[in-house]
């Protein structure tokens, strides 16, 4: 199920262009076009869920898929020193995009909460 006023939903779709890391039936990842680390991907389920709180039971096979591309992606593109897996979940978290999506980011230190 697609949202076709949804920013995800439309590079899914292939209406707007992205750089492609991964893809299958369930998932989708791509190079973020403003990366906060030097590498900075996001994998977004194929199914149009809003949040981490719209997750349920009927859906929840997305996100578990999700979290075996993660740690696929991360032994592929050399993640050894360790990486960050990050999911805002609404406004006022940090979510622009209202599609959930994950921040897979690696390549330098990062602190706690910030940064």
């Amino acid at each position: 199920m697609y949202d076709d006023n949804c920013l995800f939903c439309k590079i899914i779709k292939g209406d707007i262009p992205s750089t492609k890391v991964y893809e299958d039936e369930y998932c989708y990842a791509f190079n973020d076009i403003d990366p906060q680390a030097p590498t900075h991907i996001l994998v977004i389920p194929k199914e149009h869920i809003r949040s981490a709180a719209a997750v349920t039971p009927e859906n929840s096979k997305y996100v578990s898929h999700i979290f075996e591309v993660i740690a696929e992606l991360a032994e592929e593109k050399g993640m050894t020193e360790g990486f960050r897996v990050v999911s805002n979940c609404g406004e006022s978290a940090g979510q622009s995009v209202f599609h959930l999506h994950f921040h897979v980011m690696s390549g330098r230190p990062f602190t706690w909460p910030a940064g």
